[in-house]
């Protein structure tokens, strides 16, 4: 796959600075799996793992078939199958996926967003996440 395009990266570096997050990522939905469109403080590594989610793997798997935030309290210290091993290179604690969603109701794209404290969202955070990534800008689909 080629490169982060360039607005999405923008668009996600926003974002996580808006939102005090440390990492992150945008995947859009084509057919029935996520692909990377932008990524933030990914390891290498661990890049190439996720440049294509399939359906329902994951925590944006998760997000993006349950239509709703998937949270995890320490990425580093997850040992729920819900979330891969390999996030845990990712330097961060708190980190949670969330479905953007077509006026449909169907998911156009998950963005994901770590940072470093540990611990679960709040149910009012967890909507501003929300609502903020509803606003991601999906110029090609």
């Amino acid at each position: 796959m080629s490169e982060p395009s360039t607005p999405y990266q923008s668009w996600l570096e926003s974002f996580a600075s808006e939102h005090g997050a440390t990492a992150g990522t945008v995947h859009l939905q084509r057919g029935d799996d996520l692909f990377l469109v932008a990524a933030l403080n990914i390891p290498p590594p661990l890049m190439s793992a996720v440049q294509h989610v399939p359906h329902g793997k994951g925590m944006a798997g998760l997000a993006q078939v349950r239509k709703a935030p998937v949270q995890t309290c320490n990425l580093k210290e997850e040992t729920s199958p819900d979330i891969k091993p390999g996030a845990k290179a990712v330097d961060a604690r708190a980190a949670v996926a969330l479905p953007v969603l077509d006026a449909t109701g169907r998911v156009r794209a998950v963005v994901g967003i770590a940072f470093t404290e540990e611990g679960t969202l709040a149910m009012d955070r967890e909507k501003s996440l929300m609502a903020a990534a509803a606003r991601l800008p999906l110029a090609d689909g």
